[in-house]
């Protein structure tokens, strides 16, 4: 049995689904930093699979740039867990409805 596109295309729209429904569950800042990573992960797997079956490197560069920039996203919203961790003891979302200096 060979894997076609569908396949990966399939693959990529059930992680969508799951980071979707984890973005819109999660009241942990933690949890919904990793359900998005689970959608950019979901749309990369979309942009490299898309890619090789044209034969183009254009979507696995996007993809490249995708996994840079979710690491920033993810190395910032750390940081500034870490510091709201530190003032509240507390990582809930709802707890979260103003960030004062």
């Amino acid at each position: 049995m060979e894997i076609t596109l569908n396949h990966y295309l399939v693959l990529s729209t059930i992680l969508f689904a799951i980071g979707l429904i984890g973005v819109m569950r999660r009241k942990n800042l933690l949890m919904l930093f990793f359900a998005t990573e689970i959608l950019l992960n979901a749309v990369n797997i979309a942009f490299v699979a898309i890619s090789h079956y044209y034969g183009d490197l254009t979507g696995q560069m996007f993809a490249f740039f995708v996994i840079a920039i979710a690491a920033s996203e993810v190395a910032v919203g750390l940081g500034l867990l870490v510091v709201w961790f530190k003032r509240t003891s507390n990582i809930d979302l709802d707890a979260m409805t103003s960030m004062r200096g």
